[in-house]
């Protein structure tokens, strides 16, 4: 077991916020294992490597020698949550969370140990509390304090509706803390206001408040909004490994460094040396094939790591796809973008004609592949490399 000061330095790393910092030493102090708590919805089949900054931290807490609990939230995932959103959130049916939740046990071992993490479904405690317990439960909060949180302020100052069940969420939330006893328990910023009903809930039953330990939300390939399947910027954990290698490559290098510290298991301080030896002339690309291969070989293996990597440089690096090009951020509209248009509009072509007569000639790329089809429509969000001809690259953002 590591001191608790070397303990508390790894538990900090990358963090937004920790409350209390004074709680979390005291008890780290003690040398006893403490329960450590984070929770996800089965929203979606497949986490992406947005998800993993929490799942991150948990590995961290589980090699110091305390009891990592995974909580699937199924019960949760049937309210739909609420934060971040302008309105309320379509709920999921029984059959797709559990469908969900099978993938997302299969997927979060390849972060954590099996033998050391526990994974409960909190169904376990609020299928049995009944209606009564839900009132009792929704009677030790007032409509001012849910109003408090920011997303219910904005659309009840708006006048968009907030429906009574929203309200619900971040008290069961709270609850599950309640039923697990928990110690410490990790979520994103966005969660603030639900990370801290639990430490209300549990004052109200007598219990030790939990630390609450906030990590900051990873930007999706875009750079600007947090990773998301809704917004198509994320890259999943169970992508092909030359997928993922591409997506990483795609991300700009400031990004890359956020990546690195959000991610990466490597040592802060070789993270320092690799900054040192970029601000010393070392192409930032070649940083990144190792962020790229560091996390296709943890999610895949290394020989799929090294494969991704090979494939990359012939596809790419003998392209003579330059290090550097224009960057172009466009709005896509909701019918969807014509090739055509899109390259003109980023300057690649001079007309929509002369886009048309460059795909004939088969001189226009996509990340590398070969677009044939005159008439193709975009309509997906994401960043890759357009090309025209032999010398035209830019980088464009569909936003």
């Amino acid at each position: 077991m590591a001191t608790w000061e070397a303990a508390f330095a790894e538990i900090k790393r990358g963090s937004d916020e920790i409350l209390i910092e004074e709680e979390l030493i005291e008890r780290l102090k003690t040398g006893k294992a403490l329960k450590i708590k984070a929770g996800f919805d089965p929203t979606a089949p497949d986490l992406h490597l947005g998800h993993t900054v929490l799942i991150n931290k948990l590995r961290t807490f589980q090699q110091l020698g305390h009891e990592v609990i995974f909580l699937i939230g199924d019960f949760t995932g049937l309210i739909g949550d609420p934060t971040g959103k302008n309105v309320t959130r379509k709920p999921l049916t029984e059959e797709q969370v559990l469908e969900n939740a099978k993938t997302y046990q299969e997927q979060v071992f390849k972060i954590l140990d099996p033998e050391k993490t526990t994974i409960r479904f909190n169904s376990e405690w609020m299928n049995k509390i009944g209606a009564a317990g839900m009132i009792k439960l929704a009677a030790s909060q007032t409509v001012a304090r849910m109003l408090e949180r920011d997303d219910f302020k904005k659309r009840y100052a708006n006048g968009q509706p907030i429906a009574i069940h929203e309200f619900l969420y971040p008290l069961v939330q709270g609850w599950d803390s309640v039923a697990l006893e928990s110690d410490v328990e990790l979520g994103g910023t966005d969660q603030r206001f639900n990370l801290l009903m639990g430490r209300e809930l549990q004052k109200g039953q007598g219990q030790a408040q939990q630390t609450v330990l906030m990590m900051p939300l990873l930007e999706g390939l875009d750079g600007v909004q947090k990773m998301s399947k809704s917004l198509n910027n994320y890259i999943g954990i169970t992508d092909a490994p030359n997928d993922m290698f591409g997506k990483i490559m795609s991300i700009s290098d400031e990004l890359m460094w956020r990546y690195f510290d959000l991610l990466s298991f490597r040592p802060l301080e070789d993270i320092a040396a690799l900054k040192a030896q970029v601000e010393a002339g070392k192409n930032p690309r070649d940083v990144k094939i190792d962020l790229a291969k560091e996390l296709i070989a943890r999610f895949h293996d290394a020989d799929a790591a090294q494969s991704a990597h090979k494939d990359f440089i012939q596809r790419f690096q003998k392209n003579a796809i330059p290090d550097d090009m224009p960057e172009v951020s466009i709005a896509l509209p909701s019918e969807g973008l014509a090739i055509g248009n899109l390259l003109k509009e980023a300057e690649l072509v001079s007309s929509t004609s002369d886009a048309m007569r460059m795909i004939k000639q088969g001189a226009v790329k996509i990340d590398g592949e070969k677009v044939d089809d005159t008439r193709l429509l975009l309509n997906e969000p994401g960043v890759a490399v357009y090309q025209v001809g032999k010398r035209k690259f830019a980088k464009i953002t569909l936003s």
